[in-house]
């Protein structure tokens, strides 16, 4: 088998376990809630997540920083000094500035290991939308596949990765300037919900609404059906900001009307979550576009 490392950061929001089996190398990216900075493991090692949305649900500041350079050399040149070969792929470059961070990083390795190969996908993907991406990588990469051709599948399928949400607390789309106060305000009085997803840029956009959060649910799952490619043989993942009970009624209905064998679902990490707030929903599977 290909003696390459598949490595991402902590925004994919992969489950510990599954990011283990895989053998992936993650760089944990960080919080700041309440003027306390936590380190995003996936293991929840250091904070665990739930306790982050408890501490936003009473609506204490939070913000994210980001890494650089710097941070991605260390774990980078382990790898390369130990003989492996790297492939990245990174937080969204619409949404972070973390994927430049590590593609700056790994032209300088390259450079100074030209005897080993070492490539930078932009995702253009967030949360178990990046991880869902990483994980066919790795099912490529387990059928033999080279890591120049594990990287041209990822750079293939990763507009075909859709991204489809709900968030909950409208406030939140407030903080960050998505929406006005007086849109939050009025949106909330009447329960209404957007409905977004990521476009082909990586970047966050609002595609329509619906009024209630059952609604607004339902949603997704009538966008997997008008996009979504054999959706009864993928492995389908929904994350969720702290609404484990809503995340299993998405994935009853996915499986219900269409079949769909597999999901997986895990929490909206803190560093996303800081930004969309408690009550977020997430569904991503491959369709015939975003």
């Amino acid at each position: 088998m290909s003696d390459f490392v598949i490595m991402t950061d902590s925004s994919c929001d992969l489950p510990a376990a599954l990011a283990d089996e895989m053998e992936l190398t993650v760089l944990p990216l960080y919080v700041d809630v309440d003027g306390q900075k936590y380190t995003n493991y996936l293991d929840e090692r250091e904070i665990a997540f739930s306790d982050i949305y408890a501490k936003l649900r009473t609506k204490c500041p939070a913000k994210t920083s980001s890494v650089n350079m710097l941070d991605f050399m260390e774990p980078m040149e382990s790898l390369l000094s130990d003989g492996k070969d790297i492939l990245y792929i990174g937080f969204s470059s619409g949404l972070s500035g973390t994927f430049n961070a590590g593609a700056m990083a790994a032209k300088e390795l390259s450079d100074k290991y030209p005897e080993r190969r070492i490539y930078a996908v932009d995702s253009l993907c967030a949360s178990l939308g990046q991880g869902l991406l990483i994980y066919l990588a790795w099912q490529e990469k387990q059928k033999g596949a080279t890591i120049e051709e594990v990287r041209d599948f990822t750079e293939n399928t990763k507009l075909h990765l859709c991204h489809w949400f709900t968030i909950d607390d409208l406030m939140f789309l407030k903080r960050g300037g998505r929406i006005s106060g007086a849109t939050a305000i009025v949106g909330s009085m009447l329960s209404i919900k957007p409905v977004m997803h990521v476009d082909n840029d990586g970047h966050l956009i609002k595609v329509d609404t619906a009024r209630g959060r059952k609604a607004s649910i339902k949603a997704l799952a009538d966008r997997a059906g008008q996009l979504g490619i054999d959706l009864e043989n993928q492995t389908v993942f929904i994350s969720h900001g702290d609404c484990l009970e809503e995340a299993n009624y998405l994935a009853d209905i996915m499986r219900a009307r269409f079949n769909v064998k597999k999901v997986v679902i895990n929490y909206v990490g803190p560093v996303i979550g800081a930004h969309s707030g408690p009550g977020t929903i997430a569904l991503f599977f491959l369709g015939r576009e975003r």
